[in-house]
């Protein structure tokens, strides 16, 4: 399997462990790492394999990996999500709590919060707790790394960031891994808060990265478009992409979309699960849900699924020309992906503090 290669969590597991032995495991302790040792050990090329081959599970059908559900905070337009799965092939069995609280945008607490508790995959005891707050950011843009790698063209140089938040500056960091970028361009609805990342993401990358006027701005001409925005209103739109580019968009609002119809309907689609995409809200997409809905696609109009694609089962772009589109809804699969490359690490590394419930 070509990207999935070389991913593996033996290290999940004890040595000691025997599948067929007769006496129950020893008890441990779980352990525990902190935001920023979780950071520490989230290497971006590592963790875009490590979401390949959990997509590529997923495809195969050989992943356990139910719908997202929500508690719904109407009165703050926030809701707890809860995220469940195993993945077989990587040993991994975990489960994500995420809250999405949009009002917190421009606080100092992220709109995305999270943890991930990690469960041993052979008798269920409880092994880890993980800051899913860096992990939920880093499989994003992990995720979307890998599609403009299998998606986008060779020769790409430009790229636009659209949004000012945490998964703009994820994004761009992950993207760049992929393709030499000459220029990095980032739109926000604040024009100082676009300076200041592009400022913080030129003193990171040390390339070119400029702040633009706006949206519209940002997508002409570019050859890789990310978009990262809660916004209910289409900040990606058909009239300003040229032909060729790719769009990987990960922005998620139950009272709309950031991608427009016209985008939907004349690019070649991919998705992480076609089941996630389409499913009812607070899993599914509305930028594919709404052109579904208004009649201008059907859900065949769906190309691929990433792992697809990793695997080689469905072929990626076929023209130079061609528009691209990846919809990420984000699926716990890269999530238990993530995690169980992070315990490995620990594990390997000693980090962490291992506490008794």
């Amino acid at each position: 399997m070509p990207l999935a290669a070389g991913i593996r969590v033996a290290a999940l597991r004890r040595r000691s462990e025997k599948r067929g032995s007769a006496s129950p495991r020893t008890i441990a302790g779980v352990l525990v790492l902190t935001r920023a040792q979780t950071e520490a050990l989230l290497e971006p090329d590592a963790l875009r394999r490590a979401v390949a081959a959990a997509m590529a599970d997923v495809s195969a059908g050989r992943a356990s990996m139910p719908a997202r559900i929500a508690a719904v905070v109407s009165e703050r337009d926030a809701l707890l999500a809860a995220m469940p799965a195993y993945l077989p092939g990587l040993g991994g069995l975990a489960a994500k709590l995420v809250t999405l609280f949009p009002g917190n945008a421009g606080t100092a607490l992220p709109t995305h919060q999270a943890v991930v508790i990690v469960f041993d995959a052979a008798n269920g005891q409880p092994l880890a707790l993980v800051d899913g707050t860096s992990i939920t950011a880093a499989r994003t843009a992990a995720g979307s790394a890998l599609s403009v790698e299998l998606l986008a063209r060779a020769d790409s140089r430009v790229l636009a960031i659209l949004g000012t938040g945490v998964q703009a500056m994820a994004h761009a960091q992950a993207v760049v891994r992929v393709r030499a970028f000459a220029e990095v361009r980032v739109a926000g609805r604040d024009p100082a808060k676009a300076a200041a990342v592009a400022a913080e993401l030129h003193r990171r990358l040390g390339i070119d990265v400029v702040p633009t006027g706006g949206f519209a701005q940002a997508c002409r001409g570019a050859d890789v478009v990310c978009a990262t925005t809660h916004s209910a209103d289409p900040v990606v739109l058909r009239q300003n992409l040229d032909p060729g580019v790719h769009v990987a968009s990960v922005g998620y609002n139950t009272a709309g979309r950031e991608v427009d119809s016209a985008t939907v309907a004349d690019a070649l689609v991919v998705v992480e699960s076609r089941d996630a995409v389409l499913a009812a809200p607070p899993s599914g997409s509305n930028d594919l849900r709404m052109p579904i809905e208004e009649g201008i696609i059907t859900a065949d109009h769906i190309h691929a699924e990433i792992g697809e694609l990793v695997s080689g089962t469905r072929l990626g772009r076929s023209s130079a020309e061609q528009i691209t589109l990846y919809k990420s809804v984000g699926v716990a699969a890269q999530d238990v992906a993530a995690a169980a490359m992070v315990l490995a690490a620990a594990r390997a590394a000693g980090t962490g503090v291992e506490i008794d419930l």
